[in-house]
């Protein structure tokens, strides 16, 4: 057996913590699973409890495809015998990395990295990012992010097969526990944690986002999620493209183009 690649994280997670990224993958990604050949969704790195794989598969198999295959994929050799327990047709768990070992050279639509690289290295980010989607199914996605212990806030970028750079990044909270939409900001994706700083696009968008908030204080009385969707407007009416639309922003959530909040040196 070859050492996969990457190395053992904490592992902790806990029950319906990545609930968020799982509703917005069902309303992104749910159409190219739908239409693929082979509907192998991967769940990579799901720590020291399958239960958010287990989560995952009842999802996405009641929503998407009842012949839909979700297999979790961790590097601690323990942590994938233990989750041999929950296993069952269309839910199966295998020892691997980011090499995302899959028998009989089959590759996966989806690809979900909750809470794995904010345990490594900035400088290892972008390497992950590719290889990972290298093993993809053509027009695949590689959704890549971190959350906190409850998932009431969360954020990921999304990665198309063959790339290494992603497509959008997306918020995703619950607005009543918010002060500021900048308090996101200790759950940024490894990429842009330590980005969020004057003079990088991510510290500029959250400062516009917090501006946005802060004008809206008005709508208090009636609701965060309310003051949440003005908010949204404003910055799309400041020349922010954001994607969907209400239905979605509602639910706490909003998606950009990747561009508007990269990195400078991913933007060289």
């Amino acid at each position: 057996m070859s050492r996969p690649i990457g190395d053992i994280t904490r592992g902790t997670t806990n029950p319906n913590r990545l609930r968020r990224v799982d509703r917005w993958m069902l309303h992104a990604v749910c159409g190219t699973i739908r239409a693929c050949d082979d509907p192998v969704v991967v769940d990579l790195g799901y720590g020291a409890s399958p239960v958010t794989t287990l989560e995952m598969y009842q999802r996405f198999e009641k929503h998407v495809r009842s012949d839909i295959e979700v297999v979790g994929i961790e590097i601690d050799p323990a942590r994938v015998s233990e989750a041999q327990s929950v296993a069952q047709p269309g839910l199966t768990f295998v020892y691997g990395g980011f090499e995302v070992p899959l028998p009989d050279g089959r590759t996966p639509i989806a690809i979900r990295a909750f809470n794995v690289l904010r345990q490594y290295e900035e400088s290892q980010v972008r390497d992950s990012w590719q290889k990972m989607a290298s093993r993809l199914a053509p027009n695949g996605f590689l959704i890549e992010g971190t959350c906190d212990e409850i998932g009431r806030r969360s954020t990921w970028v999304s990665v198309r097969s063959g790339h290494s750079v992603p497509e959008t990044f997306t918020m995703s909270v619950h607005v009543g526990s918010l002060e500021l939409p900048s308090d996101i900001a200790p759950r940024l994706p490894k990429a842009l944690i330590h980005r969020n700083v004057p003079g990088e696009r991510i510290y500029d968008f959250l400062q516009a986002f917090d501006r946005a908030w802060n004008s809206h204080s008005a709508l208090i009385p009636f609701g965060a999620r309310q003051r949440w969707v003005a908010t949204i407007e404003t910055l799309v009416a400041q020349g922010i493209p954001v994607a969907d639309s209400k239905t979605r922003w509602r639910l706490g959530e909003i998606t950009v183009p990747w561009d508007v909040v990269a990195p400078t040196s991913y933007l060289d």
